[in-house]
């Protein structure tokens, strides 16, 4: 089942909207890593088996273009914005791009242990305790990472972004995803 952005409650129209509604995905497929990890030394269930293949491809393929979202469209223009209240939310990106940079290996670690689990049915136990160890650290980044981004980053930027700023952040967005644009400059 494909994971796709812009089917929920916010549009390409309101692209911190949109990166807020992806936080909702992230929360919900660690939570799918979370459940499978905690159960690794055991036999997959059918149900398991689904909702690990899911959440790895989630992770896989959708959450590296969120990041990118962020990356290449929101903070660098967010970066050019003079403004008292922004310059506190400012100090926070690099911070958060740092927490992408560390998530990177723990992510490739959680899929080669993940897909091996798929492929074999179960992990030995070291394997199933450092798999709920990495997915454990996911999680706990990922709370502090997405309340930074939800309570203090999107907010002002939504406030300050301009019309055609968040147009053309949107545009990339959509261009990510290999959509054609749904947003008009105005």
């Amino acid at each position: 089942m494909p994971v796709q952005i812009g089917s929920s409650t916010h549009s390409f129209a309101d692209p911190t909207g949109l990166l807020s509604d992806c936080h909702r995905r992230v929360e919900m497929f660690l939570g799918s890593l979370k459940a499978v990890s905690d159960m690794a030394g055991s036999e997959l269930t059918d149900d398991s088996r689904r909702a690990l293949e899911t959440s790895l491809r989630y992770f896989r393929e959708a959450a590296p273009k969120h990041t990118a979202d962020e990356e290449e469209s929101l903070f660098p223009r967010l970066r050019q914005i003079d403004d008292t209240q922004l310059r506190a939310a400012l100090d926070t990106l690099h911070e958060l791009e740092v927490d992408h940079r560390w998530a990177e290996p723990l992510h490739a670690q959680a899929d080669e242990l993940g897909t091996r689990y798929l492929r074999e049915g179960r992990l030995p136990k070291s394997e199933a305790a450092t798999f709920r160890t990495v997915v454990r650290q996911l999680c706990d980044m990922y709370q502090r990472h997405i309340a930074i981004e939800d309570e203090q980053v999107f907010p002002i930027a939504k406030r300050l972004l301009s019309t055609e700023v968040s147009s053309e952040i949107a545009k990339e967005m959509e261009a990510r995803r290999g959509l054609k644009s749904l947003v008009d400059l105005k």
